[in-house]
């Protein structure tokens, strides 16, 4: 039972590991932050999310400072904002976080959103893959792209390795978007799996707006489990990268005790709603 624990990593296509369950800092104010990730590093988290947009990474780097962990068993994602995209926008952005960090060097970059046009999104790919070559960024990848945004950038990193060699067009390492029993998106988790690509789900729990469903509660019943811990359970047993959110500390503690119970196959499927409910915004279908 629970191949899965605390620290079960997947190695991407970059090389590098990155830790099966993630700590999300979405719309976590930067006073809390702080304290918050110092106490996720206590429960046994090992993988923070932030972004250029949430404001918070200063003090999600404070946390890493003080928490005593190794550096290297940290690992630490930012994103490119959404009104920043473009090479020289995104060059801009990166500085900024080693700035506002003081890191060496970050575990891992997406572009949050696919907006601001075909140029935009091929420059901002550009700086992510020089950044990277540069020592600064170890991998890159994409944040709410829809499938047809992927296959843009495949051609387009497919282009940039005929001119300047293999290798350089960098690789899609990671993809992330809200994925979860009603919003499964087999299209996008499909190519990405296809082609090894790590997928991240965040709003896993579905920002508890889902807890009463009628298909939760004989799991609830069973396994002794909150709904929370049962979506995460879920995730992470379809090879997904959960980033639950909280800003409570036994919640915290609670989304990451997800190693002593294991769904069954019937349960699994039962959870194949076939719904798509998107919780929070969904750049996938954009078409600009």
């Amino acid at each position: 039972m629970a191949k899965f624990n605390i620290n079960t990593k997947y190695k991407m296509l970059s090389g590098y590991e990155i830790p099966a369950l993630g700590y999300g800092v979405y719309q976590t104010p930067a006073n809390v932050t702080e304290d918050v990730v110092l106490h996720a590093f206590k429960a046994g988290y090992r993988h923070v999310d932030s972004a250029r947009a949430y404001r918070n990474e200063g003090p999600c780097a404070a946390a890493m400072g003080e928490c005593g962990l190794l550096r290297s068993s940290i690992f630490f994602t930012s994103k490119v904002p959404p009104g920043a995209m473009g090479y020289d926008a995104t060059k801009s952005e990166i500085e900024s976080t080693f700035k506002e960090t003081g890191l060496d060097y970050v575990d891992l970059y997406l572009i949050h959103a696919p907006y601001g046009g075909k140029e935009a999104r091929n420059g901002t790919w550009r700086a992510l893959v020089e950044a990277q070559k540069a020592g600064q960024i170890r991998s890159i990848g994409v944040s709410n792209y829809g499938v047809h945004h992927l296959d843009e950038l495949e051609a387009y990193i497919s282009e940039l390795e005929s001119k300047r060699g293999k290798g350089s067009g960098g690789e899609i390492s990671v993809g992330q978007w809200e994925v979860h029993p009603w919003l499964e998106r087999k299209d996008i988790v499909g190519w990405c799996q296809k082609r090894g690509v790590v997928v991240e789900a965040y709003c896993p729990i579905v920002r508890g707006q889902r807890f009463d469903e009628p298909v939760l509660q004989p799991m609830v019943k069973k396994y002794g489990k909150t709904p929370a811990q049962v979506l995460i359970r879920w995730s992470l047993q379809k090879g997904l990268v959960p980033l639950p959110k909280s800003v409570t500390h036994s919640r915290i503690d609670e989304n990451a005790n997800v190693y002593d119970f294991e769904l069954s196959e019937e349960e699994m499927k039962s959870l194949e709603t076939g719904e798509y409910a998107p919780c929070a915004w969904d750049p996938t279908t954009s078409t600009d």
